[in-house]
């Protein structure tokens, strides 16, 4: 979730669900140790505890092909305090494939084996969990076995699996029965991932997967309360509540985002909310030419007041 769940989304999220985890954007490693105001900046978190202001554990991702500065650039991570490490096997993103990160790994099994022991041997005595994350494979799943074997040799704490491979991106459907596979085959938890937008969806992956634990990216921006709605059939949170708490997250920069970060924020946040609110248009074409918070609050108190009005 790249450029749009940072730590204020975050914030804004634990506070209203009962999250038991968040995996932060990714760490970029290449070949060299990561200036540490990088990840304080990525995670702020770090500076409570390795926890969000609600309580929620944060861990440090990481993502990169060099087994020993993934290692190195972990010990920092540890160092400066994060709930875990996890490392990204599935990021589809070309820029990042291009230069043999993320999904890219998928095609060298051998690799994800050594950069994950590395991290793992780093981290022993700390007792920092480590966690991975991987997709069914590059282009197809021919690997598939292969990538399985590696995780089940280097042995992290976790492995969350997305249903899908680089190829097929977040093209619907989520070919959740390949993870009830994986997890026969693995003796450490698996998580399941990808297509969960609602609590019927939930439940289809978790009768497919075999996992009873989920990892929810673009469906908890679609829905903001959606972790609550599927942990505890929670009622979706309606237009009127979304836009609420949209002007809640406003309220959370203390001063430290530049004036166009809010316009920006929005906008690509509007992409997940118009799934299920048509009334996200109307929010859209209303902010879409504004670059100020204080020209965007006051559009959004204008939509909750003409709200209330009509529901009244």
């Amino acid at each position: 979730m790249e450029g749009v769940v940072d730590h204020l989304m975050r914030d804004l999220l634990t506070q209203i669900n009962d999250y038991d985890l968040c995996i932060t954007e990714f760490v970029r490693v290449v070949n060299r140790k990561v200036p540490k105001h990088t990840f304080y900046k990525l995670c702020p978190e770090l500076k409570l505890g390795g926890k969000t202001t609600s309580g929620t554990p944060v861990r440090i991702q990481l993502l990169g092909q060099d087994p020993n500065w993934m290692a190195e650039n972990a010990l920092i991570a540890h160092e400066l305090g994060t709930s875990g490490v996890d490392i990204n096997f599935g990021c589809p993103a070309k820029t990042v494939n291009k230069s043999q990160g993320g999904a890219s790994l998928l095609k060298d099994p051998e690799l994800m084996y050594q950069v994950i022991s590395s991290v793992k041997s780093a981290l022993s005595g700390t007792e920092q969990p480590l966690s991975a994350k991987i997709r069914l494979g590059f282009d197809d799943t021919s690997l598939l076995d292969e990538i399985v074997d590696a995780i089940a040799q280097a042995q992290p704490d976790m492995l969350t699996v997305h249903a899908r491979t680089k190829r097929q991106g977040y093209k619907p459907p989520a070919y959740w029965e390949y993870i009830a596979d994986i997890k026969r085959k693995l003796t450490i938890p698996v998580i399941a991932n990808g297509e969960i937008w609602q609590r019927s969806d939930a439940q289809r992956c978790i009768e497919k997967s075999h996992c009873s634990d989920l990892m929810i990216g673009r469906g908890a921006l679609a829905t903001p309360n959606l972790a609550n709605v599927l942990k505890y059939n929670e009622t979706p949170m309606t237009w009127q509540e979304t836009c609420q708490l949209i002007l809640d997250w406003t309220k959370l920069d203390d001063g430290e985002f530049k004036p166009f970060y809010f316009s920006s924020r929005l906008k690509q946040w509007y992409r997940y909310l118009k799934y299920f609110y048509p009334q996200a248009a109307a929010l859209f074409e209303a902010i879409k030419t504004l670059q100020h918070k204080a020209e965007i609050v006051s559009e959004i108190e204008r939509i909750i007041k003409i709200e209330s009005t009509e529901v009244l």
